[in-house]
């Protein structure tokens, strides 16, 4: 049995910013759009702010400060002496690191390249290209080829032309290999699961991907043809994972030093919440004002990207579900074990994905459709779970 608490817990259902978070996506879709309608040169001159390596735009400091602040509250209620108590019990992690780790990468990658590469195609358009930022080790000439991409001057900016499709691709990949999220604390306590599990096999996941998110990304990345730029890859999993991290593991030391356990569940996680919702709600108008003009001249281009990642989340939180009765856990583990694996820790893979091939390619449009479809799937999942509470009495 996992800990029956843990202290960093105490969620209380959804609050205001995440029971409407498909609302508020929605009307930063639509800023987002209106920005790079009318305004375009704002959204343009706030992703100019970059650090560059060479000539190459490699960290956009806008973005990489919301996705900070989109990472650190969910970095700081990790509490590392329950992950380690946690080894003890081996279904439930196994159970976790089995479906999250060694299936979900390769289901979304296989579900994916059917719908987008085959059954979508002709809907995307089979010559339709984007553009994405060339590997910033890369000094290749113009015309040259790379993967399937072709390196073009853009902008007096060398980048490469890949096939549209394979972009959307790419976005749905780095989505696959980015288990969890904090809000799965929410689905879990909606689902009357065990808190403190939940919040251990969500800890358990995020140390994982320090070492399995950047091998795994570059390897499907590279089978899907797509260019794999690895120095970009492991400056993502640093700034993205390993800075926040390290971050929220030192302030939660020195806050539960300084004012006690009790005050940092109760205040201190309490006002880093609505932190992070806003943060990805900044990114989602900086990244749609710059694919704004894709969604009103091709709005069924979301359907498209949705339809894989909705089939892939039921089919993982199934095989969850499924597998975790097999092993014998309680509804109270279960439930939560399977909602971990079919949620997504989409902050990162915005992160990665706009670090990667840049903010306005199709990957970083892919990524934030995952956030699109997230809270009503997720909800629908807890209503399943509900119903079937039974099935392990």
């Amino acid at each position: 049995m996992m800990p029956e608490s843990n202290g960093a817990k105490e969620p209380k259902g959804l609050g205001f910013f995440e029971k409407y978070l498909t609302v508020w996506v929605a009307l930063c879709i639509g800023i987002g759009i209106l920005l790079g309608r009318f305004a375009p040169e704002t959204a343009k001159y706030l992703d100019s702010l970059s650090v560059f390596i060479g000539e190459a735009p490699v960290v956009s400091i806008p973005i990489a400060v919301c996705l900070f602040f989109m990472m650190y509250p969910i970095m700081v209620k990790i509490d590392f002496a329950e992950v380690l108590k946690a080894g003890k019990n081996i279904k439930p992690v196994s159970l976790t690191l089995l479906v999250n780790w060694a299936i979900k990468p390769f289901t979304m990658y296989a579900i994916a390249l059917f719908f987008l590469g085959t059954l979508f195609l002709a809907f995307i358009g089979p010559d339709a290209v984007d553009l994405v930022k060339m590997p910033f080790s890369l000094d290749l000439p113009v015309g040259a080829t790379y993967g399937v991409g072709t390196v073009v001057m853009e902008g007096g900016v060398k980048m490469l032309e890949v096939p549209l499709w394979r972009s959307y691709l790419a976005g749905c990949i780095l989505l696959g290999i980015a288990p969890c999220t904090a809000m799965v604390l929410v689905w879990g306590y909606l689902a009357k699961g065990n808190d403190g599990h939940t919040l251990v096999m969500v800890a358990i996941n995020s140390l994982s991907m320090l070492f399995l998110y950047g091998p795994l990304g570059g390897f499907l990345l590279g089978v899907g043809q797509l260019p794999v730029p690895w120095e970009a890859l492991a400056l993502s999993i640093a700034i993205y994972v390993a800075f926040p991290l390290v971050a929220g593991y030192l302030s939660r030391k020195l806050v539960i030093g300084a004012k006690g356990e009790e005050w940092f569940n109760k205040k201190f996680v309490h006002y880093l919440t609505p932190v992070t919702i806003t943060a990805l709600l900044v990114t989602l108008v900086l990244l749609f004002s710059f694919k704004g003009e894709v969604i009103l001249t091709q709005p069924l281009t979301i359907l498209w990207i949705a339809i894989p990642l909705f089939i892939q989340t039921v089919l993982i939180f199934t095989l969850g579900y499924v597998l975790a009765k097999r092993i014998h856990l309680t509804y109270e583990d279960a439930a939560p074990s399977a909602m971990i694996g079919a949620s997504n820790h989409f902050e990162v893979a915005i992160a990665t994905a706009t670090i990667l091939f840049g903010l306005s390619s199709g990957a970083a449009l892919a990524t934030v459709v995952g956030v699109l479809i997230e809270v009503p799937t997720m909800l629908l999942l807890v209503k399943i779970c509900l119903r079937t509470r039974g099935w392990f009495a």
